[in-house]
């Protein structure tokens, strides 16, 4: 089988596509520090316990496993961190992308599938993003990951390193067989702080601003479902091994939902209450933020197929009825 060294294998986004790569017939590695991973996640194929700023464990892991892909998810990615913590951003997201990339083109290893952010696209609210919108991003982890872009393409041209890359916003949901799912400590994104709310694990979710310019007056943010998310990426690496281009690729529905579309789909699917506090807004927020994916569509034929708010926090309660890792 192809082997596909994964890295962050052992993270939310990661470990759902180790499995996706595992039913295409590929064998994924997951390369993975656990600094937010969890081990419990690796459940598709081997594990290399490592830190992408190590060299010589990088090295290691592409000569034990020859890879013939590389896709990579390992990143620092909490904004406020990231305003308040800079040089950690830099030295983790760009430069342990730089040394993977020099250890994979010195393996041989030339197709390389990026996790990047519409976050490189800074504050462009109420458009529909695409891949031709102009990138301003507005800390050092949207900056990182474009600089990650830069450097990738600086290495096709010096060294044949293919590359797709793929920009979105928010992940949600689950592995429909709830095998893996998402898990944070500390949670910071709204489906699962909004199952921990009706299950009692926190005493109220708080909505950040309740007089935004949209229908309800609550921030409306685009999701895509985990599954279509990684289906995507299991696309982008077909596309490269069967010659296509280098490419930048964003995901998205193009339409979005507000928090208290979320919060109401929420009860209706588990049944229960939704308990909520209204909160001033954050500082940094934007109205309106949506992706389309039409050059994803036309070009590797994905859509987000599971992308709905039933099956997205369907399959987040079911996952979370598990009780997550580390329990």
């Amino acid at each position: 089988m192809t082997v596909v060294l994964v890295t962050g294998g052992a993270g939310y986004i990661g470990s759902h596509a180790c499995k996706a790569l595992a039913n295409a017939g590929y064998t994924p590695v997951t390369y993975d520090n656990l600094s937010t991973g969890w081990a419990e996640a690796v459940r598709f194929g081997p594990f290399e316990e490592g830190d992408l700023l190590d060299r010589d464990r990088l090295a290691a892991a592409f000569a034990r496993h020859r890879p013939a892909a590389v896709m990579h998810f390992a990143a620092l990615s909490q904004v406020g961190e990231a305003m308040r913590e800079a040089p950690r951003y830099w030295r983790n997201n760009l430069c342990g992308s730089l040394n993977l990339a020099e250890a994979a083109v010195e393996a041989g290893c030339l197709n390389f599938v990026f996790s990047s952010t519409c976050a490189t696209y800074g504050e462009q609210d109420g458009v529909t993003l695409d891949e031709d919108c102009a990138q301003a991003p507005l800390n050092a982890y949207g900056a990182s990951k474009r600089a990650v872009e830069d450097m990738l393409r600086d290495m096709q041209a010096a060294h044949g390193l293919r590359s797709v890359i793929f920009r979105y916003f928010n992940v949600a949901g689950a592995d429909p067989e709830a095998e893996v799912g998402e898990h944070h400590e500390p949670e910071t994104h709204l489906i699962p702080l909004v199952l921990q709310a009706i299950d009692g694990q926190r005493p109220a979710l708080t909505i950040h601003g309740t007089d935004y310019a949209t229908p309800d007056g609550t921030c409306i943010r685009d999701y895509v479902h985990v599954s279509d998310l990684v289906d995507a990426h299991v696309r982008g690496l077909k596309w490269l091994e069967q010659g296509g281009e280098p490419r930048v690729f964003n995901l998205g529905t193009g339409h979005g939902f507000s928090v208290r579309e979320v919060i109401e789909a929420a009860r209706r699917t588990t049944n229960r209450a939704v308990p909520v506090e209204e909160g001033p807004r954050r500082a940094g927020d934007c109205t309106r933020l949506v992706s389309g994916s039409d050059r994803a569509g036309r070009d590797l034929g994905w859509s987000p197929a599971r992308s709905t708010l039933a099956e997205m926090i369907g399959d987040a309660w079911r996952w979370h009825r598990t009780g997550g890792y580390g329990r």
